[in-house]
C-alpha cells in the first residue's frame, strides 16, 4: 500500500502500459482517474479498480484544462500525473512520413506534456508537492531506423523531464521518466510495421533479456518512482528495457 491515500491521473489508461500502471497504482492504494479517448475500455478498467474514467484528447488544451479541473473536484486533490498517452507513425523513411503524421505524433507525445503541466503545476505548487511521470521510450535513447520522428518525440520527452525536474524541485515537485522497450501493447504492431514471427524475432534479438516489456513491468517501475520511497529521485529517465540500451 505504498500509494495509500494518494490520487493519480493516468493518461492513455484504457490499454497497454497505461492500464498496467493504473492497475498497479490501485493495488498500492491510490485512487486513479483513467483518461483515454476509448471511453468504454477506460470505463471497464475503472470499474475493475474502483477508479474514475474520463474521456479527453490530451493534445487539446481546453480538454486538458477540463480534465485537471474535474480531477481536482472529484479526487479532492491530485498527487500524481502520469503522461502515458502516446502514438507513433508507421515505419517509413524519414522524408516519407506525412506532415499530418508528424504533427499528430508531436501533438500527442510532446504538446500534451506541456498542456498537462500548464494545467496542473499551479495546483502542485500550491500544495508544495506533486509527482509527474512521463512515459518516454528507449526510442528516445537508442533510436530505431524508420521511426525517426517518433524517436525524436521521445527524446524530447526525456529532455523535457530533466528540465521540468530542475525547475520544479524547489516547489517540492518531482519529475521522472520511464523508457520502456517495445512491449506487448496495441502500439507494438505499429512499431514493427507488421506483426509476424519473423519481425518479432528481429525485435527480440535486440533485447538481451529476450522478451518484450509488459504493462506489469511498467506498473511496478511507475509505482516505485511515484511513491514516497523514491522521495530523493527526480530528473531520471530510467530504462525498463532488458538492457537494450547498453
Amino acid at each position: 500500500m505504498r500509494l495509500k491515500n494518494h490520487t493519480a491521473i493516468v493518461t492513455g489508461a484504457a490499454s497497454g502500459f497505461g492500464a498496467g500502471i493504473a492497475r498497479k497504482f490501485a493495488a498500492e492504494g491510490a485512487t486513479v482517474m483513467l483518461v483515454d479517448l476509448n471511453e468504454d475500455a477506460g470505463g471497464e478498467i475503472a470499474s475493475e479498480i474502483g477508479g474514475i474514467a474520463y474521456k479527453a484528447d490530451v493534445s487539446n488544451g481546453d480538454q486538458v484544462a477540463d480534465m485537471i479541473e474535474t480531477a481536482i473536484t472529484q479526487l479532492g486533490h491530485v498527487d500524481i500525473l502520469v503522461n502515458n498517452a502516446g502514438i507513433t507513425h508507421l515505419p517509413a523513411p524519414m522524408e516519407e512520413v506525412t506532415e499530418d503524421d508528424f504533427d499528430r505524433v508531436f501533438a500527442v507525445n510532446c504538446k500534451s506534456v506541456y498542456l498537462t503541466a500548464r494545467a496542473l503545476v499551479p495546483h502542485f505548487k500550491h500544495r508544495k508537492s506533486g509527482n509527474i511521470l512521463n512515459i518516454a521510450s528507449t526510442a528516445g535513447v537508442s533510436p530505431r531506423p524508420r521511426l525517426n520522428w517518433y524517436n525524436a518525440s521521445k527524446g524530447w520527452m526525456n529532455t523535457a523531464t530533466r528540465a521540468m525536474a530542475v525547475e520544479l524541485a524547489p516547489d517540492g515537485i518531482r519529475v521522472n521518466a520511464l523508457n520502456p522497450v517495445a512491449g506487448e501493447t496495441p502500439l507494438l504492431k505499429s512499431f514493427m510495421g507488421e506483426d509476424t514471427p519473423e519481425m518479432r524475432a528481429k525485435f527480440l534479438s535486440t533485447i538481451p533479456l529476450g522478451r518484450f516489456s509488459t504493462p506489469e513491468d511498467l506498473g511496478n517501475a511507475a509505482a516505485f518512482l511515484c511513491s514516497p520511497e523514491a522521495g530523493m529521485i527526480t530528473g531520471i529517465c530510467m530504462e525498463v528495457d532488458g538492457s537494450r540500451c547498453i
